[in-house]
């Protein structure tokens, strides 16, 4: 019995080889990448490759119908953002506002490494006598 089960997956395995030719692979990877950058209108915060939500189901079968038609992944793109606003792309192009997404965490952790710096060299500053200067010695450094 096992071994008939054994041999009907290898022949099962064997046909969806056949039957998924590498094209079609290559294919089903272009839709899975184009669906994985749009957002799910229903969930999201994730793409409507990952969602289980109906309106995911139908929005993967758009992209793979435009795709199948001849569309550019960016075409099918810009056919969601057209119906849905920028806000649809899971990864905003770094256009105008959208710009700020991308600076502002750089220039937010520029600023912090440059504050601890700046107090590092404050809490650490050595008085014209050679001796570190404690927070309760100074009124600056002690603010109670």
């Amino acid at each position: 019995m096992r071994l008939a089960l054994a041999g009907l997956l290898v022949a099962l395995a064997a046909a969806a080889w056949i039957l998924l030719t590498p094209k079609e692979m290559l294919f089903d990877a272009r839709v899975r990448e184009v669906a994985s950058q749009l957002r799910c209108p229903v969930c999201q915060g994730e793409s409507i490759q990952d969602s289980p939500a109906e309106l995911a189901r139908d929005m993967r079968g758009v992209v793979r119908d435009m795709l199948m038609a001849g569309s550019t992944p960016e075409e099918v793109k810009a056919y969601f953002v057209e119906r849905y606003g920028e806000w649809i792309l899971l990864q905003p192009r770094p256009t105008g506002f959208n710009l700020t997404v991308y600076i502002l965490p750089a220039v937010a952790l520029l600023g912090g490494a440059i504050l601890v710096l700046l107090l590092a060299r404050k809490w650490t500053r050595v008085t014209p006598a050679g001796h570190a200067v404690i927070a309760g010695d100074d009124p600056d450094l002690d603010p109670w």
